[in-house]
């Protein structure tokens, strides 16, 4: 017997909206045409309002399994409410795009990610399927995972290496520099952001590393009273290193670099080592430019920034700046492709310039979605890199570990953007990140730091989880 389908299809109105109701049409008429029933909206639900309604409508209704369409990013708010209210096994269906060079304009992967994360968390069990909805078995995938399937599942690499005697000194050496350490947190996490949530005495207990508030307001007025003459001389300076800044709107460029100013003066007086920064949407609609391209100039410094409000990101990115001896940056892996075997790391444009590969040097970019300087738009140079995040998948804190090429290829979206190919196939590595239920920041540093990752972790007291 068909199982009956109840389907909830999410997305954002910052996204590709004809885009993305073009994928989730395609979507329900390849389930159409593979006979399977499905109940609920077709339209495509943008808030809480919209899917609290749907899911009202459902109500009555009697289904064997709920299918929620990841058909763009989404904070994961809704789906953990709809894990809560219904009591049918769940399954994501979420779309890849074509890595043609132009914005993000899904970004699903990046959600799906998102949404197990915060399910993991909250203890709920899901599967997954990323595929294109002309896939010739995203259908009966389908009716696999409404049958009890959970979706591609691989299990994470058992290692049994010991670490040497240098991978502990260099271990040694950034706990050390973290113990003591204090991190700005500028606002608080976006809303269903779970990847970003944080217990201040558990971080303390874990690396010795302090939280230090700082309102949104704070950096505005800071912004605001940045002298005129200062905002000049650092415009002078990031012309030098970022072209076509003429190119973009010029009130806007000045907020975001007195954006920039203040981010470093608060880091300064307060000896901040990073910086977890709220991006969005008050940047963008109480101050009036993108906080992405200084964000970079900060990590570029050595005081790393991690989007969304990230602590945890940041403390990653601070451990794994102090092994690697160079900056390290906060990324969203947005798209795995089997196919070619290669993801994306990608960020809207904060990565540090040092990482520039000299075929793509930096431009000036606007925000993709908000439409606002100042981002800086290049490729990651080719080259060997490390992969790491300080988890708390699942509630248990762990070290997540990989090991990665960065190819020279065409910019996959705008901002600043890697295509790799990991040390191991791209579809099982996405399997493990969700079937670990693992966040959507991950910290990435040139070289190989692995061993000395692993050192720290266990001085730590974490369990490896490794990709690769």
């Amino acid at each position: 017997m068909t199982p009956r389908i109840a389907v909830l299809p999410l997305a954002r109105p910052t996204f590709d909206v004809p885009y993305a109701q073009e994928m989730a049409a395609a979507a329900f008429a390849a389930l159409d045409r593979a006979g399977i029933a499905t109940v609920g909206p077709r339209e495509l639900l943008f808030d809480a309002a919209a899917t609290e309604a749907a899911l009202e409508g459902l109500a009555g209704e009697q289904v064997d399994f709920v299918l929620l369409m990841q058909v763009t990013f989404t904070d994961a708010s809704m789906t953990v409410k709809i894990a809560e209210r219904v009591a049918a096994p769940l399954g994501i269906w979420a779309f890849p795009e074509p890595r043609a060079g132009g914005r993000l304009r899904l970004n699903a992967f990046c959600g799906l990610n998102l949404a197990k994360h915060a399910l993991g968390r909250a203890g709920r069990k899901a599967g997954w399927l990323y595929a294109a909805p002309d896939a010739p078995e995203a259908a009966a995938d389908i009716l696999a995972m409404a049958r009890g399937g959970q979706g591609p599942a691989a299990e994470p690499v058992a290692r049994s290496e010991a670490t040497s005697a240098e991978d502990g000194r260099r271990a040694d050496a950034a706990l050390a520099a973290l113990r003591g350490a204090r991190i700005g947190l500028v606002g608080e996490h976006p809303a269903g952001f779970d990847t970003c949530r944080y217990e201040p005495a558990a971080l303390s207990a874990l690396a010795g590393v302090g939280v230090e508030p700082i309102r949104l307001d704070e950096v505005f007025a800071r912004a605001r009273a940045m002298p005129a003459d200062a905002v000049a001389q650092t415009r002078a300076g990031v012309s030098r290193d970022i072209a076509g800044l003429e190119g973009v709107d010029q009130d806007q460029l000045d907020r975001s670099l007195r954006v920039y100013r203040a981010l470093e003066g608060f880091a300064a007086d307060r000896d901040l080592k990073g910086l977890a920064v709220r991006c969005w949407p008050e940047m963008f609609t109480d101050y009036g430019c993108a906080a992405c391209g200084p964000m970079g100039m900060m990590t570029e410094k050595g005081v790393p920034c991690a989007c969304e409000a990230d602590v945890y990101g940041t403390v990653t990115s601070l451990l794994l700046q102090e092994i690697a001896g160079e900056p390290a940056w906060l990324v969203d892996i947005v798209d795995m492709d089997a196919a070619s075997d290669t993801g994306v790391f990608w960020h809207c444009g904060s990565a540090p310039l040092s990482m520039a590969d000299p075929a793509t040097p930096p431009e000036a970019q606007i925000h993709s979605n908000r439409r606002m300087p100042l981002l800086a738009q290049f490729g990651l140079r080719p080259g060997r890199v490390t992969v790491a995040r300080i988890s708390q998948a699942m509630n248990a804190p762990k070290m997540v570990l990989a090991g990665a090429e960065m190819l020279r290829a065409p910019l996959s979206f705008t901002g600043t953007s890697g295509v790799v190919r990991f040390d191991r196939a791209a579809g099982e590595v996405a399997a493990v990140m969700m079937e670990q239920g693992l966040e959507h920041h991950v910290a990435l540093a040139y070289g190989e730091h692995r061993p000395a990752l692993r050192a720290a972790a266990q001085r730590m007291g974490l369990e490896i989880v490794e990709l690769t």
